[in-house]
């Protein structure tokens, strides 16, 4: 724990022949718990970095977006990259298609095809769509892109309106495919304060049971065969 003076220390020495006095010592600081630097963030500052979107719709704003209105957006935002009904253009990825892939060699994870929620496509959208220009996007565009992209999937009617109370009412196909309980362990041990072990035993390893294989490098020579 170090202790700061309130008032900064002065140092004054001599380099090349300069004097340099009044110079504070790096660390002191005004208050306790603060570093002198830096300044409170404001709502608005707050508010540009809080734009993440909830599987549940927490987040969502306030606004609306029909297909049609989707589909002309994306024509003129999105067809260059995605198509014009998501198929992909080039190496891009597909937003449409995909179903009953993901059991294949090569899977294609579209939006109709793997994604769990539709609100959390809302927020991919509006963080970082268009490609070219992210978060230039207004909500109610978004809004309009959201339910297009899921009208191309035929997941959602062609006169669906998307808002924050409709989208996540929104069912995805492969919703129930995901594992939402961690299925890993917990491993965390408890602190040894006393009568702990004084060593451990290794009961197995790798060593001698030529486990990589000698074509591998200069890492791998004189392991037999």
């Amino acid at each position: 724990m170090f202790s700061f003076h309130k008032t900064p220390r002065l140092i004054a020495s001599t380099c090349c022949g300069v004097l340099l006095a009044s110079i504070p010592l790096v660390g002191a600081a005004e208050q306790t718990g603060r570093y002198g630097y830096g300044e409170p963030a404001t709502d608005e500052q707050i508010a540009a970095w809080d734009i993440d979107i909830r599987p549940d719709g927490m987040g969502l704003p306030e606004g609306s977006g029909t297909v049609d209105e989707g589909m002309a957006i994306f024509e003129t935002q999105c067809s260059s990259c995605h198509g014009s009904f998501g198929e992909g253009m080039g190496r891009y990825p597909k937003l449409a298609g995909g179903e009953g892939s993901l059991t294949e060699d090569r899977p294609e994870k579209t939006v109709g095809s793997f994604w769990p929620y539709a609100s959390t496509l809302w927020d991919y959208i509006h963080r970082a769509m268009p490609f070219f220009a992210p978060q230039s996007l207004t909500d109610d565009q978004v809004y309009a892109l959201t339910a297009y992209v899921l009208n191309l999937n035929y997941i959602v009617d062609g006169d669906f309106v998307a808002n924050k109370e409709t989208l996540p009412k929104v069912v995805m196909p492969n919703h129930d495919n995901f594992t939402w309980d961690d299925p890993r362990p917990v491993v965390n041990n408890d602190r040894c304060m006393k009568d702990c072990k004084e060593e451990a035993t290794v009961s197995d390893s790798a060593a001698g049971k030529n486990l990589t294989p000698s074509t591998t490098g200069p890492l791998d020579e004189g392991i037999t065969q």
